[in-house]
């Protein structure tokens, strides 16, 4: 079951939505009247009454039926019980119009407006307009035309409104299911921009930090064990973080992520500085500038080919300068595009572009 039919199923005017069809059956007060106030035998009174109470009670349960399929998406099943409903209603319509002549006409708008709630648009056009017209014939065949000319204006009326009410509501479903998609969609594209940011800087560090090992595990074994025993904590990190973004846990610190970019700048021989006070970041932007400061060391380790990396920080922005390889007309990948577009959903914009003498690269985001 789809989160927009479990929505609509909890949705208690969903639900409940039959109720303001079930209302107009009070029209059905001016036929009981007539058939108790006039001098009609007592028995001829309590069949009379007894078909009207039936045709109230079988629309209600018609009506709530195929409403609770039609909000579950049964559709198959609200077209039997709709259909099975229209045939009763018109039967006993057709044995009130026999014994209450143009005062069984009350039973029109209830029996044309019936289809619109359980079949599909085509189909209800064809049998709502066909009953209109067999109502409208009939009743002039009848009994003239002229005492059912405002029972024809009503039933075209409560069609009409019918008609009108169910486009409304397929259109407030459809934004709802649009809602949710697009809901569903930027949830998704959150997830695999913090997987993308948690595993592409731990991997990074990892694959520097094992290549340095197998470096050193002949000339200095001890420092190789001492840089796989970093490797295990990072490994043991990530997967930690890769749990906590799954589940929707994961908040980038920024004070965590310097000395992460410090570790994978030295693991990568890069020389890096920061500032000495972090407390300059506007608190407001201390998370955004926390994911862009991990992006951007990683790139720098992992691209950029670099000796010397400069991080500044100010109130709301921040800028990663390198003195690598530059972009070389590269396309900016998947981490920078989510980079980006984390960013732009914090109300700032990222500049990405050569460093300042025209070698390196030089990142910047201002929010």
């Amino acid at each position: 079951m789809t989160a927009v039919v479990a929505e609509r199923r909890d949705d208690a005017w969903a639900r409940l939505g039959w109720v303001m069809g079930a209302v107009w059956l009070f029209f059905w007060i001016f036929p009981l009247t007539y058939v108790w106030s006039s001098d009609l035998d007592l028995t001829f009174q309590l069949t009379a009454t007894g078909l009207i109470l039936t045709f109230c009670a079988v629309y209600i349960q018609t009506l709530r039926a195929t409403n609770l399929h039609v909000v579950t998406e049964d559709y198959l099943r609200a077209r039997r019980t709709g259909v099975a409903g229209l045939v009763a209603l018109i039967a006993l319509g057709l044995v009130l119009a026999r014994m209450l002549g143009p005062n069984s006409m009350t039973a029109g708008p209830f029996i044309v407006s019936l289809p619109v709630f359980f079949l599909p648009w085509r189909q209800m056009w064809v049998v709502c307009l066909g009953l209109l017209a067999a109502i409208f014939v009939g009743s002039a065949i009848a009994w003239t035309w002229w005492p059912n000319l405002l029972l024809w204006a009503i039933c075209l009326a409560v069609l009409s409104l019918s008609v009108v009410s169910r486009y409304v509501d397929e259109k407030q479903d459809a934004q709802r299911t649009t809602e949710a998609r697009v809901a569903l969609t930027e949830q998704r594209e959150q997830v695999a921009r913090d997987v993308h940011d948690v595993l592409g800087h731990s991997l990074t560090v990892v694959a520097m930090k094992t290549e340095l090992a197998k470096r050193l595990v002949d000339t200095d074994p001890e420092r190789a064990k001492h840089e796989l025993a970093e490797v295990q904590d990072l490994s043991r990190q990530a997967l930690a973080e890769i749990r906590a973004t799954v589940g929707g846990l994961r908040v980038a610190r920024l004070t965590e992520e310097v000395e992460a970019a410090r570790m994978a700048c030295a693991g990568a021989g890069i020389d890096v500085t920061f500032p000495a006070d972090l407390s300059v970041v506007d608190p407001r932007h201390r998370i955004t500038m926390a994911w862009v400061l991990r992006e951007a060391v990683t790139n720098v380790v992992r691209h950029s080919r670099a000796r010397r990396c400069d991080v500044e920080l100010g109130s709301d922005w921040i800028t990663v300068t390198d003195d690598g390889r530059g972009l070389q007309g590269r396309r900016e990948g998947n981490g920078l595009g989510g980079l980006r577009e984390r960013v732009q959903q914090a109300g700032g914009r990222l500049y990405l572009g050569a460093g300042p003498d025209g070698h390196g690269t030089r990142l910047e985001v201002r929010l």
